[in-house]
């Protein structure tokens, strides 16, 4: 094989690598649900949507994420995320939750970032965006959440589509998802039930030590009256 048939052919399986390692970039580039541990079923966690910029002419400059309605999020809080404005949009729930003692109405459903003028996530470039979430639901391993990313171009991608079972083919434009993990044991009843056995004890304890000082109040009096009675007697013989 001659020196340049050798190069020409390394030329086209370089491109061909590039070509393949691209796509698989590109197929790998899109909005994700990502936490700092494992969420709990029925406890509460922060989220970090980290959206990449997939467009080489145009910029992201909006977001829109749908919160699930039949898992109703009774708490949801945004944190401010600069040259982005963010709004919580509310809406009535068909049935009723229950979180920290009382009865929730209405959830948010759609939590919206707005890029401020002049500011947008630039070609080649990411940015994140932070919520904090709960009560999560205790009767799913997974919450889905749906994301329309919004291009300066006008495109608006529609990041909705549910994960592919195992050893399936990567969906076109996966929605984020959220895995939940079950509840480990020792947490909230057990917490409750071990502190009030430490309240009783220490309620048993501190009877105790009150009995105890009492006691020793009475034999002390009795002292104090005894040796009255020996100086009195002592005094009069």
């Amino acid at each position: 094989m001659s020196t340049k048939r050798f190069a020409r052919g390394g030329a086209v399986l370089a491109a061909a690598g590039f070509l393949v390692l691209s796509s698989a970039g590109m197929a790998s580039a899109h909005v994700t649900a990502n936490t700092t541990k494992d969420p709990v079923q029925g406890g509460y966690t922060k989220v970090t949507l980290r959206v990449p910029n997939e467009r080489p002419d145009a910029g992201t400059v909006k977001l829109e994420l749908s919160l699930p309605a039949e898992y109703p999020l009774a708490s949801v809080s945004t944190k401010p995320t600069p040259g982005w404005k963010v709004e919580a949009v509310k809406a009535k729930l068909d049935t009723p939750v229950k979180a920290h003692g009382r009865e929730v109405t209405e959830a948010v459903r759609t939590v919206v970032w707005t890029a401020e003028p002049g500011v947008r996530i630039e070609p080649g470039q990411f940015n994140e965006f932070d919520i904090s979430i709960g009560p999560l639901p205790d009767n799913t391993e997974q919450l889905l959440l749906p994301t329309k990313q919004t291009y300066s171009s006008g495109e608006v991608v529609d990041w909705n589509k549910p994960p592919a079972a195992e050893g399936a083919e990567e969906p076109d434009k996966p929605a984020p998802v959220l895995k939940l993990v079950k509840k480990p044991a020792g947490t909230e009843s057990d917490h409750h039930e071990a502190a009030a056995t430490e309240t009783k004890a220490a309620g048993t304890d501190d009877t105790a030590r009150w009995l105890g000082g009492v006691g020793l109040a009475v034999g002390a009096l009795g002292l104090g009256f005894g040796v009255g009675a020996v100086l009195r007697s002592r005094r009069k013989a």
